[in-house]
Formats: structure tokens, C-alpha cells, sequence
């Protein structure tokens, strides 16, 4: 009798009633639970669930009772909101909205809500009535924000259902425009409040007492992100700002000292960064312990949002702005300048410099150093890793040319090659990209976290990070080892994996320990002469990885692409995703240029300010000033591509004619990656190239022609010229079309 119990339990779980995929979605992400955190609840993978969520496949048996189980309890926390009647079934075409008084210091400043998507009217429209099938409402169509001191945030003895911090009910950012002379702050979710502020110094005050913005810390030891007020040009006028800068300002980067808004500033006793009153104006009052006093402004008629990575995402309506921001926020962090200083800010984000001790024998704790960070004090590079002008290379000649014995020289691929009369006969030229190549390259990489020592005739060593001094000219590439195996390739259709422009070294040159450990691993000795290594280390970026791994497929999932597709479904799903919702599409590509942006910051250079060579700048100064990591990175990620094109060429007598950063172009017999990539059983080449999502993955870049090939070289009279640069639509600029 139990078995038959048991059959029919199998049954009714088989049949567990589920809510609609959307609603499925809506109950996780209430109770802030990540896909992550499901699909291992469930032991199940990422991907399954978000299939779930998007509909494409239904939970079976025994995971099916679990979720449904699940998402039973999230229903009676969260019941959706049903529809609100509206109060006046007439809508005027063309409503008179009066001016709503400025609330009192002792009143709460009213929410509104907004419409948000593409197809958002302008800002003055936010205020109409509508109805409820035009524009869903929030589940709170009003909040009511309290007064605080500026420098205080307690927060609340118990958090709001959800897991949301009550300090921050409001989101990470706003963006503030004015709309018939009413000031208005537009926040994630289509909130809308009343703001009162009628100076910049008044604004701050309002943000930090009443505005509840902001975004809790990513890591124990870390803080809270400061909010982010991002102003219109309708609001910058409002606000005695200019709405654009003079080209005098442009280059500066800044407003002059004298100008009337910082005199307020200073009046109100707020302070500006070294940066000044720029773009990305970060307003502050020294803290009081570990209380915090600071509001960030983005102003994207100033070009704070480079049009390169953000696309007209400064041009959107206020409504649209905000939720194209606050996603970025809340699956990145909050913006903090350019895509490439927020890619820096996440890696210290995720790895603060200091935490607080044990409590000592009078119970008070101290600040000490976190493991596993880069410290608070920043450490000397290497020699060999300093770029020119460093104070390191003082004493060089001035116009002395560091040779590869010199300075280390570790960049992204640069390389192409004349076709061969068999590719020529080829039709087309197909590109593949690899997906976050940069952020592939610092997964899992052991990176120095201090200073380094000088080593003298070391052994190397593949687990010390480091630069070493070696000769690596004796590797053939006509004969390498492959999975221990020795196996014979065409070395003259390959570009070297130890130069970025694909030439065989000729004598000892610095490299950093992936390239070196290539070498090794293609079955070559390796005599190091000199080192410079780093004892101190550790993944540093794993965690950084992770985050912008996740806020990629997550927002790609959004746009319908999903990381357990199928090639050919991949392939088609990619196609055109863009177009699926602009929106998205630009937090993409924000996300992407975080990664690279981040990476190239650890070696940033001079910018002005009267620098000479010899003399230290600012960057300088900075704890993820790291050179070393940077070269590491793109050293990993140059090889990473090497190792699978190698494979590739080992398996199918297929060889690369051009290689740009993580892009590779080949001659195929038909236009899709799918022509040439080796696919048995749905299965692609162990180790080679593989169409996907995941970082690391490739993607098609681009085709074009052979004979359009042969005609952009003859035109351009440059038989090696870089033809994976015009791949993605056969436009021959100078602008780099990679990643």
C-alpha cells in the first residue's frame, strides 16, 4: 500500500501548480533572492531556472514540488497588487497640473509614480493621470521619506520584507529634472518625489536627510554606496549650473573655483574631491567616524555618460534614465565616474582595505588590514613594469627607447596575415568575439597583493605571480605539445603567443608568469635570468568576476539569450538582440566596458595637470595602481586565445589570417561560425572554440567576403592589414571594433 502512496505523491508533484513565468520572477526577486541562490536550493543550475523564469522549460519532478513549494510561500509574503481603480474615468487631453506647494521641513516629500520603457512620454507627462492598464502601478504607489540627520544613518532595528534596507527604500540614485517649474526626482521602479531643494547645497541636504538613496555595502568590511543624483540639463539650469561646458571648462574637466554654485558649496561647509565640480562631482563633509556625508552628481549634458559605452542613454527621458541606471546599479554597483573608474571602485568594493579587529582587552576594535586586499598604502611596481615617465626611470636618457630586456610588455593581440592561395578560394571571412575576454582572463588568476622581490637566477615558478626576465625565442610553434602529445603545425600561419604583434622574440624579454607558463605547458624549458615576483598573493579579482559575470548574463537573459542555448539557437537568439530593448542593451555594453575600463585603470597614466617625466600623478597614489595585475590579465587572455587557436589549428588545418584583442578572423566555406567551428554530436572541440554565452565563449563578430577582404588591403595597399578591426560591418575605420 505505501508504494501506491508513494506513486500518487510522484503524481501530484509531477502536476504541482505553478504562477506564470513573469510572476515566477517577480516572487524571487521580491524576497531579493538571486538565481544563483534558487538553483542551488533546488541543486539544479543557473541557467534551469532562468529557463523557468523566461518560460522556455517547466520544472519536472522531484525539483518541481520544491519550486512550487517555493514559490507558494513567496506568494503569501508578496501577493500581487491588484489593479487601483482609477479616481476619474475622464482623462483631459491636455490636464492642468498645478504647481504642488514644497513640502516643510516636517512634512514627507510625496511620491509619484512614472512611466518607465521606450515608449515613456517626456518628463512633464510623468504627472498625468492615468490608467491603470496604460501604466501598471508599483506595489507602492507612495513612500513618505522622514527627516535624518546629514551625517546619520541608523538604520531601523528590522528590515522591510523583501531584504530591502530600509535606509535606501527609494533605490541607489535618482535623476532629477524639472517639469513645469516642479522639481522632480525619478527613482528606480517608477517612483517619482516631490523635491523641495532649491540650491545644490539644498539638494545634497534633501538626498542624504529625506531622499533614503543609496546601496548597501558589497563586502562586510566595505561601505555603503554614497547616492547618486543625476542631473538634467532642465535641472542644471534650475540649479544655476550651465547646461553644457565651455571647451575651456571641457578640457579642465571642471567649473573654475570661482563660479557661483561651488561658492555656495563652500559657504554650506560641503567640500568638492580634487576632481572639483566636473561630470562626476562627488560632494562630501569629512566623516565623523564611520558615518559618511557624501552625495555623487552625474551631469550627462556634460558627457559624463560616454556616448563609446552608455550609447543616448543621456539623451533618454528622466524616467527611462533611472531605470536604465539602476540596473546597471543593482547588478554592477553604484555608478561612481566612468565605466572604468566604477570598474576599479567594484574591485575595492568587493575587497576593502581594512576591516575591523577583534576587540581588544578594553572590548575596542581597530582598523587592520583585510586579507585578500590590495592594503590601503599603495606599493612600487617593478622597474621593469613602469611605464615611461615613471619616477622609477628618472635617471634614463630622455629619449632613450626601453628594449624588450627593459620593460615589460604585456598587451592585448594585434596581428594579421596575408591570405593563402587555398583561403582565397575561400568566399567568406567569418568572425568570432570571445565574450567578456578580459573578465575570462582574470577569473581564477593568482595576482600579487604586494610589493615585489628581486630575484636573481630564480626557478620558475607557474604559481608565483611575477615578471620574469627569460628567452623564450627557442619555442617552435611548427612543433608543440598538446595534451602531452607532440603534434605538428604550419608555425608561419601563427602569430607568436609572446609579442602582441604575433613576431617571434629574439632574445631575453620581461613577460608576466601566464606567458611564461605557456611556454612550459607547449612542452618548452625555460631558463628565467631575473625576477621580479610577489609572495604576497591571491585571487584578487574572483569576486569582481563573478559580479560582472553575473550582471552580463543576468541582463542578457533579460534580452532573450540565455546561457545553456544550443549553438544554432544562440547564434539566432544574438542575432538582433539589441533591438529587443535598447535599454538593456546599453546596460551591456556599460557592463562590458566596467571590465575592460577596470583592467586598463590598474596602469593609468598621466592626464595633465602640468605632469612632466620623472615626476609621480596622481593615479599614482592609489592602492590599484597595479601594473603588474593589469599585464597579468592581458597576458592570461592573449594566451587563453592562443591555446584555442592552436587547438583549433591542430584539429581542423584551420589557422587565424587576422587576430585583434579577443576577436579572430578565418576564411570559411559558408558565412556562420557554425561553417568552420568543429561541432560532433552538438559537442565542440575540447579546449577549442565554443559558441556561448559564458565568458570565455565566443560569439559571431562579423562576415564579409574574401574579395572584400583582398580589395580593403589592395585599396589601403597593406597586405597585413587587420582585417578582425572592419569584421563586424565592413567599415574601414581607425576605431577599434572590439569587445
Amino acid at each position: 500500500m505505501s508504494e501506491l502512496f508513494d506513486a500518487v505523491d510522484a503524481l501530484i508533484a509531477s502536476r504541482s501548480p505553478l504562477p506564470p513565468p513573469a510572476e515566477r520572477k517577480r516572487l524571487r526577486q521580491a524576497h531579493g533572492l538571486t538565481l544563483d541562490e534558487v538553483a542551488a536550493a533546488l541543486q539544479v543550475r543557473r541557467a534551469t531556472v532562468s529557463g523557468w523564469e523566461a518560460g522556455k522549460t517547466e520544472p519536472r519532478p522531484p525539483e518541481r514540488d520544491a519550486y512550487a513549494r517555493m514559490l507558494k510561500q513567496l506568494a503569501q509574503l508578496y501577493p500581487a497588487v491588484a489593479p487601483v481603480p482609477p479616481e476619474d474615468t475622464a482623462i483631459p487631453e491636455t490636464p492642468a497640473v498645478p504647481a504642488a506647494p514644497a513640502p516643510s521641513a516636517a512634512e514627507p516629500a510625496q511620491a509619484r509614480t512614472a512611466p518607465t520603457g521606450p515608449a515613456a512620454k517626456p518628463a512633464n507627462t510623468a504627472l498625468r493621470p492615468v490608467a491603470p492598464a496604460a501604466v501598471p502601478r508599483p506595489a507602492v504607489s507612495t513612500r513618505s521619506t522622514s527627516r535624518r540627520p546629514a551625517a546619520k544613518r541608523a538604520a531601523p532595528a528590522s528590515a522591510p520584507a523583501g531584504g530591502a534596507d530600509p535606509r535606501y527604500e527609494n533605490g541607489p540614485l535618482a535623476v532629477v529634472d524639472v517639469a513645469d517649474g516642479q522639481v522632480l526626482a525619478y527613482c528606480v521602479g517608477g517612483l517619482v518625489l516631490d523635491v523641495p531643494a532649491k540650491s545644490i547645497p539644498a539638494l545634497v541636504e534633501w538626498t542624504l536627510c529625506e531622499g533614503r538613496l543609496g546601496q548597501p555595502k558589497l563586502s562586510g568590511p566595505g561601505k555603503d554606496a554614497d547616492p547618486l543624483i543625476v542631473l538634467t540639463g532642465a535641472a542644471c539650469e534650475h540649479y544655476g549650473l550651465p547646461v553644457t561646458l565651455t571647451q575651456q571648462e571641457r578640457l579642465a574637466g571642471r567649473l573654475p573655483e570661482g563660479h557661483k554654485v561651488i561658492k555656495q558649496l563652500t559657504r554650506a561647509n560641503w567640500q568638492l574631491t580634487k576632481r572639483g565640480f566636473g561630470p562626476w562631482a562627488r560632494i562630501y563633509r569629512p566623516a565623523q567616524g564611520s558615518e559618511r556625508a557624501c552625495v555623487q552628481l552625474c551631469i550627462p549634458s556634460w558627457d559624463a555618460l560616454d556616448t563609446r559605452h552608455w550609447a543616448d542613454a543621456g539623451q533618454l527621458p528622466p524616467a527611462d534614465l533611472a531605470r536604465l541606471l539602476g540596473t546597471y546599479a543593482a547588478r554592477v554597483m553604484t555608478p561612481r565616474g566612468s565605466t572604468a573608474v566604477t570598474g576599479l571602485e567594484l574591485m575595492t568594493a568587493l575587497h576593502p582595505p581594512t576591516r575591523a579587529s577583534e576587540p581588544d582587552a578594553k572590548g575596542k576594535r581597530h582598523s587592520e588590514h583585510n586579507l585578500g586586499s590590495l592594503g590601503k598604502d599603495p606599493v612600487d611596481c617593478a622597474p621593469c613594469e613602469a611605464p615611461d615617465g615613471h619616477p622609477l626611470l628618472a635617471d634614463l636618457p630622455r629619449f632613450h627607447q626601453r628594449t624588450p630586456a627593459e620593460v615589460l610588455v604585456e598587451e592585448a593581440y594585434d596581428w594579421a596575415r596575408p591570405l593563402t592561395d587555398a583561403e582565397c578560394l575561400r568566399p567568406h571571412l567569418v568572425g568570432i568575439d570571445v565574450n567578456m575576454a578580459f573578465a575570462a582572463g582574470a577569473n581564477g588568476l593568482n595576482v600579487g597583493l604586494g610589493a615585489p622581490t628581486h630575484v636573481k637566477s630564480p626557478v620558475f615558478d607557474p604559481k608565483l605571480p611575477g615578471s620574469w626576465l627569460v628567452d623564450l625565442s627557442h619555442v617552435d610553434l611548427s612543433r608543440v605539445k598538446l595534451a602531452k602529445q607532440w603534434t605538428d603545425l604550419d608555425g608561419e600561419l601563427l602569430p607568436s603567443p609572446f609579442t602582441p604583434k604575433g613576431e617571434r622574440p629574439q632574445g631575453p624579454a620581461w613577460y608576466a608568469t601566464p606567458t611564461v607558463a605557456y611556454a612550459v605547458e607547449l612542452g618548452y624549458d625555460v631558463t628565467p635570468i631575473e625576477a621580479y615576483v610577489r609572495h604576497d598573493n591571491g585571487r584578487y579579482l574572483d569576486a569582481w568576476y563573478n559580479r560582472l559575470r553575473d550582471a552580463y548574463l543576468a541582463t542578457m537573459a533579460d534580452l532573450g539569450v540565455y546561457a545553456d542555448m544550443p549553438p544554432a539557437e544562440f547564434l539566432a537568439a544574438m542575432d538582433g538582440y539589441r533591438q529587443r530593448d535598447p535599454q538593456l542593451a546599453i546596460v551591456v555594453s556599460a557592463i562590458k566596458a566596467t571590465v575592460k575600463g577596470g583592467i586598463g585603470k590598474l596602469r593609468e597614466r598621466p592626464r595633465g595637470e602640468g605632469w612632466k617625466p620623472g615626476q609621480p600623478w596622481r593615479a599614482l597614489a592609489r592602492p590599484t595602481w597595479r601594473p603588474d595585475i593589469r599585464a597579468a590579465v592581458i597576458s592570461r587572455t592573449r594566451i587563453n586565445m592562443h591555446r584555442k587557436i592552436v587547438r583549433h589549428a591542430a584539429f581542423t588545418g584551420q589557422y587565424p589570417v587576422a587576430i585583434l584583442s579577443d576577436c579572430a578572423v578565418y576564411a570559411s566555406d559558408g558565412p556562420s561560425p557554425l561553417d568552420f567551428l568543429p561541432y560532433r554530436d552538438g559537442k565542440p572541440l575540447p579546449g577549442g572554440f565554443k559558441l556561448g554565452l559564458n565568458p570565455g565563449l565566443v560569439k559571431h563578430e562579423g562576415t564579409q567576403s574574401v574579395l572584400w577582404g583582398e580589395g580593403v588591403r589592395e585599396q589601403f595597399n597593406a597586405p597585413e592589414l587587420n582585417l578582425a578591426r572592419y569584421i563586424k560591418d565592413g567599415t574601414v575605420t581607425d576605431q577599434d571594433t572590439g569587445e
